[in-house]
């Protein structure tokens, strides 16, 4: 429907507006494309935001992409499987707390110098949980 004037310098290749229809609907959307110097990657991304520059846009996008990454990577190294409150401060409180025993693992790892994973140890803990045995003796 338009293409709008775009800065090559920062990335951005084309910034378009589009009209996509399905099923007899048709939604306006804009269409920004972006091409990361760093990575080499190309990026298209499709959004309902009219008045942000095509740059912010990109950037936007980048950094939720980090973002989704960030929880990917708390939730398969941290053990969080789902979060049981869903505002922010819920939300913080049980990513710090799994921070906590992470890194309280970690050390723990590094002050026994064994050969397992914090994985594993997590693992050990989690089966003799009510056990009467130390850490150390556990890990021994």
């Amino acid at each position: 429907m338009e293409r709008r004037p775009v800065n090559r310098k920062n990335g951005v290749t084309s910034d378009h507006i589009i009209d996509v229809t399905h099923k007899g609907k048709t939604l306006r959307l804009r269409r920004v494309r972006y091409h990361d110097a760093e990575t080499g990657k190309r990026y298209q991304f499709l959004t309902n935001h009219f008045r942000l520059s095509a740059k912010t846009i990109a950037d936007i996008y980048k950094d939720r992409w980090q973002i989704e990454i960030f929880f990917r990577e708390i939730k398969q190294n941290l053990r969080i499987k789902s979060f049981v409150g869903n505002t922010e401060n819920a939300v913080r409180i049980q990513i710090y707390t799994a921070l906590t025993v992470y890194l309280l693992l970690a050390y723990q790892k590094f002050l026994s110098r064994i050969g397992m994973s914090v994985q594993q140890i997590f693992q050990i803990l989690s089966l003799n949980l009510l056990g009467s045995d130390t850490l150390d003796e556990l890990l021994k």
